[in-house]
C-alpha cells in the first residue's frame, strides 16, 4: 500500500450506465464520486475503496496511479 512514503492512488471511471443497475450499485457508483458516463475520480488504494470497486466492477475502469 505504502511506496516510498505516498500512498498509491487509483483512477476510477464510469464506463457503462447506471440504467437498470441495482439500487445499491447506483449508491456504491455515487459514493465514489462517479454521477455520470466517463466521469473520471481519484481515490487513494484502501481496502474499503477496493471492496467498492470490486462490488461494481462491471461498470468501471480502474487504473493504478
Amino acid at each position: 500500500m505504502w511506496k516510498e512514503g505516498r500512498m498509491k492512488r487509483l483512477k476510477v471511471r464510469l464506463v457503462k450506465s447506471l440504467i437498470d443497475e441495482k439500487e445499491e450499485h447506483k449508491r456504491t457508483a455515487r459514493a465514489l464520486g462517479l454521477r455520470r458516463v466517463g466521469a473520471e475520480r481519484e481515490h487513494a488504494d484502501t481496502p474499503v475503496i477496493r471492496g467498492m470497486i470490486f462490488q461494481i466492477r462491471h461498470l468501471v475502469e480502474v487504473e493504478e496511479l
